[in-house]
């Protein structure tokens, strides 16, 4: 339960959740960058999707843990030591001298990185009015644009002036002061009270992830999802589900309270198992257009995808206010329909379409993924009293990762058939997808022209899987019951009264 703070006390809130945000936003820019550089330093390029597939997964474990942890043992020791153990996995990871070694410290990494991501939006669902929160979240949610901007040139300068094992120790200092911001600006009274593990549960519920995520993370991706031992992996995890369900519904604190899982929240849940698919897609492969296809230098390609962080920021602003008055669902609807429009242009994205219409499409399609994640968040976050609140964004935060890590999975098979298909197409027999920017790893007569068309075609088809799953999102969010905001949440922490009261109103 969190004190009324002063405006000061919640500038230096603001900044230490801005540090702890950036250190999980700039991890994955800075390393994918990092990737080409390590492998060959280690050795070990037939595993580098491990290097990204342990973190995702990691993260995606220990998200519903961390999301019951805070609300029993407070957000602030929750996040402590969330950071904490991120920064020694980034300590580890810089001090790897082999790809075992970096992919077991990246584990660790993301069992830290995922209180990053999960106890900050509980922190302003707790701190902070209503109509404060789109603003605090547009603020989150800039964060990744920067760090989308800026990491690729730390990591640059990191790895030519000093080695690669830089970009994993330039972590600890952001996190020490994000640490020592918060120590002085969050203040907790936490009630001492004793409280019961669902240690039951979380075995449980950790065995069923890791066989579901098995399925995505550890394939090959050109390779089929429809495999005899894809398919028993699936029963073994529904079963595991089965198992988990009982076990919470019997235990006394549960890990997952199955009473934050709402018909709306439920809804949003599943919307937001599609909607940050799309939004990873996005990121993975818009940079793989502009460079690979359009011939953009990294640099260009991060400035070109500027006025989508931008949008983001700027739609989430007024979103508290525009919650306040018309609801979740009426702003959710224009953020899922805007993204579903701004998606359709994609189709038309050739190799020599004008700049200026690309920069277009994807500032209106950030407005659009602002305005939707936004919502989503903050329905989710005043959908639960205080004691809950946390478990409720826990899961929230855990489907998202799940979208991530199956979509990214799906996006990379469909992609990957596509060029298989395509050079079929075109007569080119030899090539090597692991090395398919290489020209002498094709037969002769082979031109780039022929690479980028392929490459075009393939990308096509990614991008209708992005519109059949927005679309999804639209008819979802259209026919999902109207969210509660604050009508759960009478008996919970007392400095959200004034918010309540003014929801109510």
């Amino acid at each position: 339960m969190m004190n009324t703070m002063t405006s000061a006390g919640k500038k230096g809130l603001i900044a230490s959740l801005l540090l702890a945000r950036f250190l999980a936003a700039v991890e994955g820019t800075v390393v994918t960058l990092a990737i080409p550089t390590i492998v060959k330093d280690l050795q070990s390029f037939d595993l580098i999707s491990h290097v990204f597939s342990i973190y995702l997964l990691a993260s995606a474990v220990a998200t519903p843990i961390y999301g019951k942890l805070s609300s029993i043992y407070g957000r602030k020791r929750t996040l402590t030591a969330g950071i904490v153990i991120f920064l020694v996995g980034s300590a580890l990871c810089g001090l790897a001298q082999d790809m075992v070694m970096l992919i077991a410290f990246r584990a660790i990494q993301g069992l830290g990185a995922s209180a990053i991501i999960v106890v900050p939006m509980a922190i302003v669902g707790d701190v902070f009015s209503l109509e404060e929160r789109g603003r605090v979240q547009g603020l989150l949610g800039l964060v990744w644009g920067i760090a989308g901007l800026f990491g690729p040139l730390i990591g640059g300068m990191l790895i030519s002036v000093l080695s690669w094992h830089w970009i994993f120790f330039v972590n600890i200092p952001f996190g020490l002061l994000a640490l020592l911001i918060m120590r002085t600006s969050l203040n907790e009274n936490a009630q001492r009270q004793k409280h019961y593990i669902d240690y039951p549960g979380v075995i449980v519920l950790t065995a069923a992830l890791l066989t579901l995520l098995a399925i995505f993370t550890f394939g090959k991706e050109d390779a089929s999802l429809l495999t005899p031992t894809n398919a028993a992996l699936l029963v073994v995890s529904l079963v595991l589900f089965a198992v988990f369900y009982r076990i919470e519904r019997r235990s006394p604190e549960p890990i997952v309270p199955l009473d934050v899982l709402t018909k709306s929240s439920v809804f949003i849940n599943i919307i937001a198992l599609f909607f940050m698919a799309v939004i990873l897609g996005i990121d993975v492969y818009m940079p793989i257009y502009l460079q690979d296809v359009r011939g953009l230098s990294p640099l260009i390609a991060g400035l070109a995808l500027l006025p989508l962080s931008i949008s983001w920021m700027l739609a989430a602003i007024p979103l508290g206010k525009l919650i306040h008055r018309f609801g979740g669902k009426p702003v959710a609807i224009v953020g899922v329909l805007l993204t579903l429009l701004c998606l359709l242009p994609f189709l038309f994205f050739h190799q020599y379409i004008d700049m200026i219409i690309i920069l277009a499409v994807t500032f209106f399609l950030g407005a659009g993924l602002g305005i939707t994640v936004t919502a989503h968040t903050m329905v989710i976050q005043e959908s639960t009293g205080f004691e809950k609140r946390g478990a409720a964004v826990g899961v929230n935060s855990l489907v998202r990762t799940l979208g991530q890590t199956i979509g990214i999975s799906v996006f990379g098979a469909v992609f990957n058939a596509s060029i298989v298909a395509g050079f079929a197409k075109e007569e080119i027999t030899k090539y090597d997808l692991g090395n398919l920017y290489d020209i002498s790893a094709y037969q002769q007569g082979v031109t780039w022209d022929q690479i980028a068309a392929v490459l075009v075609d393939s990308l096509q088809v990614v991008y209708i899987v992005f519109i059949v799953f927005a679309l999804l999102c639209v008819i979802l969010t259209l026919v999902m019951p109207k969210p509660p905001l604050g009508g759960s949440s009478k008996s919970s922490d007392p400095s959200q009264s004034a918010v309540e009261e003014a929801v109510e109103e």
